[in-house]
């Protein structure tokens, strides 16, 4: 018979590697999902404001109104009769993204890469009939994907065509930056790239990868896919660490827009990196997770408690001294540039 007693202590030389105890989180600084609400997100997010940014199609209004710029509104459609012909809608479009105007997680988000003939085509290479599509816009309109199971709203938007320099790092979809926030200070970034897995999605839940951001610099300096650290992209073979993101300083200015243009304390800012357009406006959460911490390899709370610390000293700061605290505060160690 096996010694349970050893059984029980001894573990693989991987386990300590990828599973910390949780004084060894709290030690890291690892910010978990009560303390997230309870010490954050609570106290500095009022719930009369939530319906700004749960609402995409009210998110991206009040974005243009503050000047920024967003993806196209192709067409929204909010009806069974409109979902039943939302292929004659999209007549002469050749790529395009259906998502919930409610949803989170990613939950609801089809991405359509090309056509082919009638049908369309995702990212992963599935072909999606045009009853396919009805199917999915129904499911929306019914709430399947929405926040609180709610009736909602099919949104209908241009899909980003991302830098070329990020292009190389994502399968097929369109890499997100994410910034988090608190009191209008950014302290902690990542990108979101697409695998053939996540299916054009950035969600990491998905299988998506988490690529860590220097806030100072905009260099990536860390990756993550399904929680163990990563060099390179698992479908493409190119090299996560080392990459300068574009526009970066536009970038934090957009996030921190995002704060004031709201008015919520604690929030994530989803924004993509078109080729012509340049840096645009997504989405707004007001729960960001908290995989951002494995993707930078750091706890939120480090960075958390100087910021509440500041703000007290200076309620009253304006963007460029936010930026700059941030950019001073919270330098990472830089690895060398990749070629």
């Amino acid at each position: 018979m096996p010694d349970t007693e050893t059984a029980a202590v001894e573990k693989p030389k991987w386990w300590h590697r990828w599973f910390r105890t949780p004084s060894e989180l709290r030690e890291m600084g690892v910010v978990g999902i009560n303390m997230r609400n309870a010490r954050f997100l609570l106290p500095n997010n009022p719930r009369r404001l939530y319906e700004l940014v749960d609402n995409k199609l009210r998110t991206k209004a009040l974005a243009e109104e503050f000047g920024m710029t967003v993806a196209e509104t192709y067409c929204v459609v909010r009806n069974p009769h409109d979902a039943n012909r939302i292929d004659k809608l999209l007549d002469g479009r050749e790529a395009f993204v259906i998502k919930p105007t409610r949803g989170s997680g990613g939950k609801g988000i089809m991405v359509i890469y090309k056509r082919e003939g009638k049908n369309f085509v995702k990212p992963s290479g599935t072909e999606v009939t045009p009853g396919d599509l009805r199917n999915h816009v129904s499911n929306i309109l019914a709430g399947l994907f929405s926040l609180g199971g709610k009736r909602d709203y099919a949104l209908v938007e241009y899909r980003v065509q991302p830098a070329t320099l990020l292009t190389d790092m994502s399968f097929q979809g369109a890499p997100d930056v994410r910034v988090v926030m608190l009191h209008g200070y950014p302290v902690m970034a990542m990108l979101r790239a697409s695998t053939k897995e996540s299916d054009g999605r950035s969600n990491l839940h998905q299988g998506a990868v988490g690529i860590g951001i220097d806030i100072a610099t905009g260099m990536s300096v860390r990756a993550i896919h399904h929680g163990k650290p990563i060099t390179h992209h698992p479908d493409l073979g190119i090299c996560l660490i080392g990459v300068q993101i574009p526009d970066w300083d536009t970038i934090l200015h957009m996030a921190v827009t995002c704060q004031e243009m709201t008015g919520l304390g604690y929030l994530g800012v989803d924004i993509m990196i078109d080729e012509s357009m340049g840096p645009l406006m997504i989405e707004v959460n007001a729960r960001p997770g908290l995989a951002i911490q494995m993707a930078n390899g750091i706890g939120l709370m480090r960075r958390l408690v100087p910021v509440v610390e500041q703000h007290a000293k200076n309620p009253t700061a304006d963007l460029e001294t936010k930026i700059a605290f941030s950019k001073k505060h919270f330098r990472a160690k830089l690895p060398e540039p990749r070629d």
